[in-house]
């Protein structure tokens, strides 16, 4: 898989130095600058650490079956400004060129909040994955539009519950089916609603929610005729 990060500090020298200390025990394969540029760390066949305690469908190893790509972006913690279209265009052409060559799926072009959702949120929901998708990479489906209505709210527990949970898991995420809406499954939705639905990132499972995620199975099921 891909998996997107960002960096997270509030320059990209720090962060640049951060990745390349042997003290810190953390890096990636690739480094994108906000002017465009691309800085490779760690060739593609060797294991970045990146990804940490992390799990996708069942994989808890996530480092050693990923890429990983840092974003410079300061992040929540520093005021989160929006990615450069210039920066994002190189994101889109590194992409490609990795997914052509390893033949990697759309679906496995990942947010690290995805994997880790219960310690992290980048790149976050202002990362722009619809223009990514539209170039090819990643799985997107549009969101269902965020109306009032009927929700699952952490603390509510039955039958709709143990559903959500089936396809949450059913699409990747690391959760149990306990049929009760615990603090892990509010991480993971809002991890879901970082990626797929943006437009509210609040761990509660509306309506729009729920349809954008059954319209994204439906979607890579398609892709791989199951």
């Amino acid at each position: 898989m891909i998996l997107l990060h960002y960096t997270g500090m509030e320059s990209p020298d720090e962060a640049l130095a951060r990745l390349c200390s042997i003290e810190a025990r953390v890096s990636s394969h690739y480094f994108i600058e906000e002017d465009g540029g691309i800085i490779q760390l760690v060739p593609e066949a060797r294991r970045a650490w990146h990804a940490g305690v992390s799990s996708w469908h069942g994989v808890t190893d996530i480092n050693s079956c990923s890429i990983g790509i840092e974003i410079v972006n300061p992040g929540h913690d520093f005021g989160y400004p929006d990615f450069p279209a210039v920066q994002i265009e190189a994101v889109i052409a590194l992409c490609r060129d990795i997914t052509r060559r390893r033949q990697i799926p759309l679906p496995r072009v990942l947010a690290h909040s995805d994997v880790a959702p219960a310690r992290k949120n980048d790149p976050g929901e202002k990362f722009p994955w619809p223009k990514l998708a539209n170039a090819g990479v990643g799985l997107w489906v549009e969101p269902t539009q965020v109306i009032p209505g009927p929700e699952l709210d952490p603390g509510d527990q039955g039958g709709a519950i143990t559903m959500i949970q089936k396809m949450l898991k059913d699409f990747g995420y690391g959760m149990g089916v306990t049929g009760a809406y615990d603090e892990t499954t509010t991480y993971v939705v809002t991890a879901f609603q970082r990626h797929y639905r943006p437009a509210r990132v609040d761990g509660i499972a509306d309506h729009s929610t729920l349809e954008t995620l059954k319209r994204l199975i439906a979607a890579r099921d398609a892709l791989t005729g199951t």
